[in-house]
C-alpha cells in the first residue's frame, strides 16, 4: 500500500486489508513523505497489528519508488496491491488465491466499483470508467493495452512476487508507471478477470490523474515512445500505428502541433491499409486535438 497524504481514507483502506477472510497476510505500507498525520495513523494500527509492515520514506520519492520499495520487501508469495484511497471487500483475496491455487502463473484482477470521497456508490464500474467494457480481460492482453490506456485496476491486482517485472516500476514516469507495469506483465503472462467488483475506485479531488494534466501528457509521450522502442519487433502494424497516433495526440495536447502533425503521418505509413488510416489522415490534416 502506497500512502501519501490521504490520511482522510487510509483507515479504512488499511482497514479492509485486515478484515480480509484470508488473515495469512502482511500489510507493507510504505508512506512517501507525507506531510498529513498518516505517518500516526499507520503507527497506531502497527501498534495493534502485527502484520503491518511500515516503511517511512524521509523525503517524496514518488510513486513508482514507494511501489518498488514495497515489492522488494514483500515475503509472501503473492504481491497483491491497494491504493491507500481505495478499499477492498473482505472476500477478496480469497476468492482470487481459489483462481490461483488452479494456475499461479495468472495475473488475476477484477472489476471494481466507483465510489465518490464519502464512499457512497457512483453507478459506474471501473471498466466503464476506464473505457474497458469491450476489452478483452482475460487471456493474453498485451496490444490490447495499446488501444487504450490501462483498463486494468490496479487496486484489485495479484500475482506470483517472482513474476514481477525485472524493471519493476520505471521511476521515470510520475504518472503511467502502473501503465507501463502492467504491459510489461501482459507481454509474458495471461490475465484472468473477475467480473465481480472485489475493490472500491475512490475518486476525489486529489488523484494524482487530476493534479497536472500537462505533465500527465508528457508521461503519454515518453510511455508509447518505450513501448515502440522495446516492444517494436514483436508487436502488429496495427499496435505501431496506434502508438504513434496517440503520441500525436498527446503532442496535440501540449500545443507541439509539428511533432502531433508528424507521429500522426507516422502511423498512417506504419499501417496505411488498417482501418483507422482514414481517420489518422483526417486529425493529421485538420489538426484536431482528440483524445483517443
Amino acid at each position: 500500500m502506497p500512502s501519501y497524504n490521504y490520511e482522510k481514507y487510509l483507515p479504512e483502506a488499511i482497514n479492509s486489508v485486515l478484515n480480509q477472510t484470508i488473515p495469512d497476510l502482511e500489510l507493507i505500507i510504505v508512506d512517501d513523505g507525507s506531510k498529513d498525520n498518516s505517518r500516526n495513523i499507520i503507527e497506531s494500527y502497527q501498534v495493534k497489528d502485527a502484520r503491518i509492515k511500515p516503511i517511512f520514506h524521509v523525503e517524496n520519492l514518488g510513486i513508482s519508488r514507494t511501489y518498488n520499495d514495497g515489492t522488494k520487501n514483500a515475503k509472501g508469495k503473492y504481491v497483491a496491491f491497494i491504493d491507500s484511497d481505495d478499499i477492498w471487500l473482505d472476500t477478496k483475496l480469497e476468492k482470487q488465491l481459489a483462481v490461483l491455487k488452479k494456475n499461479d502463473e495468472l495475473v488475476v484482477w477484477s472489476e471494481g466499483e466507483i465510489i465518490d470521497q464519502n464512499g457512497a456508490p457512483t453507478g459506474t464500474t471501473f471498466t466503464q470508467f476506464e473505457n474497458g467494457v469491450k476489452r478483452k480481460k482475460s487471456g493474453y492482453i498485451f496490444e490490447e493495452l495499446f488501444f487504450d490506456d490501462n483498463f486494468v485496476f490496479d487496486s484489485s491486482i495479484i500475482l506470483k512476487k517472482e513474476n514481477l517485472p525485472q524493471r519493476g516500476f520505471d521511476e521515470s514516469l510520475k504518472y503511467l508507471n502502473d501503465y507501463r507495469f502492467i504491459v510489461d506483465l501482459a507481454r509474458k503472462h495471461e490475465f484472468c478477470f473477475l467480473e465481480e467488483p472485489l475493490a472500491k475506485y475512490r475518486i476525489h479531488g486529489k488523484n494524482t490523474i487530476f493534479n497536472n494534466e500537462r505533465a500527465w501528457h508528457r508521461d503519454r509521450v515518453a510511455i508509447y515512445k518505450a513501448f515502440l522502442s522495446d516492444y517494436n519487433t514483436v508487436i502488429s502494424k496495427k499496435s505501431k500505428a496506434h502508438l504513434l497516433f496517440k503520441m500525436g495526440c498527446a503532442y496535440a495536447e501540449l500545443g507541439e502541433r509539428e511533432l502531433a502533425r508528424r507521429n500522426i503521418f507516422a502511423a498512417i505509413r506504419a499501417n496505411p491499409f488498417g482501418r483507422k488510416a482514414t481517420v489518422y489522415l483526417m486529425v493529421g490534416l485538420t489538426g484536431m486535438r482528440l483524445m483517443v
